[in-house]
């Protein structure tokens, strides 16, 4: 999981770049919205609510920003409504491919994500064609010098984390989907800071890209898909050994 985990710390680096342009924003506000409209508004009741307030507050979305989306998600605003659409695929290398996406057109959105895929090498697949390989987990990342294993596993542990793994600059924290928040409110209490919370998907396996052209052609794929204005998290199963890694984002 290397190639793959250090994969998704440059992602939080681009992340911030987004940040700037307006991009993440937006998809923060949406998830916000959608999660409120199917949990309802209260932070203490709504998991999924609590969690994407968490992150965009994070991201620096101005609190009054966010309580217009809950205000909407909840019907005492009006606004867009958005449905949630899931689609699965390959990327070159038989890398499995999930996107999540909120949409307001399920018809164009599906258009152009599978013009994505098209573009990029890829397919698009049939629903459950790929999810199998991927399980629903909490994940946090805290950066190595931040916090000793034995001070990671005093706090974490007793919360409900599941697994702790050394990924040489940082930890990674697994949670199962319920217990992020009280393993996140932890690592909070113990002072321990961290770079991200959040759920996401695993993969139950990798495909090692040892070849420096077909990793660059997925990690392509994985760019186009994020560009998406309607894409809110793209998964794969990809690995990419550190040397590969290095010289493709260089």
């Amino acid at each position: 999981m290397s190639g793959h985990s250090k994969w998704a710390t440059t992602k939080h680096q681009k992340a911030a770049k987004d940040k700037v342009r307006g991009k993440l924003f937006a998809k923060l506000i949406r998830q916000v919205e959608v999660a409120a409209r199917e949990g309802g508004g209260d932070l203490t009741a709504n998991a999924t609510l609590r969690a994407m307030y968490d992150k965009a507050r994070e991201a620096s979305v101005p609190l009054d920003t966010i309580e217009r989306a809950i205000k909407r998600g909840t019907g005492e605003l009006e606004g867009v409504t958005y449905e949630s659409v899931t689609y699965e695929g390959y990327a070159s290398n038989g890398v499995a491919v999930i996107a999540e996406c909120l949409t307001d057109n399920r018809n164009r959105t599906t258009s152009e994500v599978k013009n994505v895929f098209t573009r990029n090498g890829g397919s698009l697949a049939e629903p459950g064609a790929v999810a199998w390989q991927f399980e629903r987990k909490g994940v946090i990342y805290v950066e190595r010098r931040a916090a000793t294993e034995d001070d990671l596993m005093l706090a974490a542990l007793d919360a409900g984390a599941e697994d702790i793994v050394d990924e040489g600059d940082t930890w990674r924290i697994t949670t199962s989907p319920t217990d992020l928040q009280s393993v996140r409110s932890a690592l909070e209490g113990a002072g321990i800071p961290f770079t991200s919370a959040e759920l996401t998907m695993l993969p139950n396996q990798t495909v090692p890209l040892t070849d420096e052209a077909t990793a660059r052609g997925v990690l392509r794929l994985i760019d186009a898909l994020e560009e998406h204005d309607d894409v809110q998290a793209v998964y794969a199963n990809f690995d990419i050994p550190d040397d590969v890694l290095q010289a493709v984002v260089a």
